[in-house]
This record gives structure tokens, C-alpha cells and sequence, in this order.
């Protein structure tokens, strides 16, 4: 099996064909929305990649990707290998440079060669990085939400204690965050059925992508994206205990853009999936993947 075809058969395609069809999420319950058609883009197919955090898998994000799909768009949210049940990546290819092959083995398994907006939240952020560094031209905007990458070690302004924190205590803090959420109640079942089952079945898994993520540095891979002409844009929420102040400014320089700061935890955008997809939205306007008056149809 050569590795696009085992990236196929890792990848769990979460199917956001309607969000009142997809399995283990709720639907988006707005009155205002109910009805409303999907907006024209013109005859675009506008494919969209969704990386996922550390520790859960895509079900968890089921509200903001529907969102995503309302909006039009074709949305591909795999399972990235060691979470969401699928298997792990082999011992020398456990880091970011080896998940970025992964997410284009990923692609090019469905057939698609185009450009795609790319997504990640938290580790995923890290993954999407890596893909825009060593394929840009695979790459027609990317979107980061609380990414790792920006804190690297014995840094002055104490970025690496951030490093230091074991991966545990990065589950103990990120369960908190998700526990907290006021959409709790939708999330807990796909939670229970992704994270559970990742620290149960496959902890030496968990352990081995947890110490890279804790110490990713991908400032540079960030700025090296960015001079080839790749889009960036960087969000982070104002209650993140994960990922530092100090690490999405970091971020911000390499990319050369000014940020977004939301309200929200860690995980905010499972929260507010109409301000993630807004978001998503207004990054594609400005990097011409969709026309602004296509734009405002959403």
C-alpha cells in the first residue's frame, strides 16, 4: 500500500453533507437560518481542509463545520493518525514535517491537486504550518486558530515553560477548557467517543505526538510560507491556558500580519462556530479564493 492510499485508509471523513445529516452532530439550531440555500459561488468549488487539536478528532468540531458547509463550501475533516481511532504514524515520521506528508498523501488520495483553504486549531495549526511550508502551491489560504508553533525554548519573555508543561497536564487543562464550553451538551458525545478511546487504547500515541507539539517551533516554517506568497491569517482567544500570548504574537511577526483576538478559550470556536466561520469567511475574501461580493452572499 503506498502512502496516499494508506492515508485514505487512516483518514475518517467526517461527511458534512447537511448538519442535520451528520452523524454524532447537532444540528445548528438558528431560526434565521433555517431554509436558507447555500450562496452561489459561482460555479467554484471551494475545497476546505479542517486539521484538528490534540487529544479529540473531527466529530468535536461538528457545529463549526457544518457552519463551514452551509456556507457553500466542500469541507474534508479527517481523523489525523493517532487520533479519532485511526492508527499512528510510524516512530521516525511522529512530527510535523511527517503529518504534512500525511495531510498531502491525505489530498492527493481524494484526487484533489488544487489549491484548498487550509484550517487547524491548537496541534493542528502546527500540521497546516508544516503543509504551507513544504506545499504552498497546494495551499490557496490558511487559517490559524490558538496554533502551536509560536514558542520556542528559552525564549526571555518565558515561552518555554510551555515546553516544560508535561502532556499530560496538557490533557488535564485541555479537558477542563472543553468542559467547560457552553456547548458541552452537543460536544460530549463525539468527546467521549474520540478522546476517550485515544487515552485508553493508544496513551504511548498520545505521549509521542504531545512531546513535539509541546515544544513546536515553527516560526520560521511560518515566514518561509509567507514570503512564497501563501495567505496567513492568525487567531487566538483571549482565555487560551494552552497557547501563550507571547506564542500568537510570534506567529503574527513570521506571518507579517496583526491578528485576531476573539473571546473564548481554547477551544472557542467549537463555542461560536458562526464567528469561526465569519472569520473563515473574511480570510478567503482576502485572499481571493472568494470574491467579496460572493462573500457578502454569506
Amino acid at each position: 500500500m503506498d502512502f496516499a492510499q494508506d492515508a485514505r485508509a487512516r483518514a475518517q471523513v467526517v461527511p458534512f453533507r447537511h448538519p442535520q445529516h451528520v452523524e454524532g452532530v447537532d444540528a445548528i439550531r438558528d431560526s434565521a437560518e433555517e431554509g436558507r440555500a447555500a450562496p452561489d459561488h459561482g460555479g467554484q468549488e471551494l475545497p476546505v481542509l479542517f486539521l484538528h487539536g490534540w487529544g479529540v478528532g473531527p466529530h468535536s468540531y461538528g457545529a463549526p463545520l457544518a457552519r463551514l458547509h452551509e456556507l457553500g463550501w466542500r469541507v474534508m475533516a479527517p481523523a489525523m493518525p493517532a487520533f479519532g481511532g485511526a492508527p499512528a504514524l510510524e516512530d521516525g515520521a511522529c512530527n510535523f514535517p511527517g503529518y504534512g506528508r500525511w495531510a498531502a498523501s491525505y489530498l492527493d488520495s481524494l484526487g484533489i491537486r488544487g489549491p484548498v483553504t487550509l484550517i487547524g486549531h491548537s496541534f493542528g495549526g502546527g500540521v497546516a504550518i508544516q503543509l504551507a511550508h513544504d506545499h504552498p502551491e497546494r495551499v490557496a489560504a490558511v487559517v490559524l486558530c490558538n496554533a502551536v508553533g509560536g514558542s520556542p525554548p528559552n525564549d526571555p519573555e518565558g515561552l518555554g515553560a510551555v515546553a516544560d508543561r508535561p502532556w499530560w497536564q496538557w490533557g488535564r487543562i485541555l479537558g477542563a477548557d472543553l468542559l467547560s464550553l457552553p456547548s458541552m451538551v452537543r460536544v460530549l458525545p463525539a468527546l467521549l467517543g474520540e478522546a476517550v478511546p485515544n487515552l485508553v487504547s493508544n496513551p504511548l500515541a498520545m505521549w509521542r505526538v504531545g512531546e513535539f507539539v509541546r515544544r513546536a517551533h515553527l516560526v520560521d516554517e511560518l515566514a518561509a510560507a509567507t514570503r512564497r506568497g501563501v495567505p496567513v491569517t492568525v487567531v487566538w482567544s483571549d482565555r487560551d491556558r494552552l497557547v501563550p500570548h507571547a506564542g500568537f504574537v510570534a506567529l503574527c511577526r513570521a506571518a507579517g500580519v496583526n491578528g485576531q483576538v476573539v473571546a473564548g478559550s481554547h477551544s472557542w470556536l467549537i463555542a461560536d462556530p458562526h464567528r469561526f466561520a465569519d472569520i473563515v469567511l473574511r480570510a478567503m475574501v482576502e485572499a481571493g479564493v472568494v470574491q467579496s461580493s460572493l462573500g457578502a452572499a454569506g
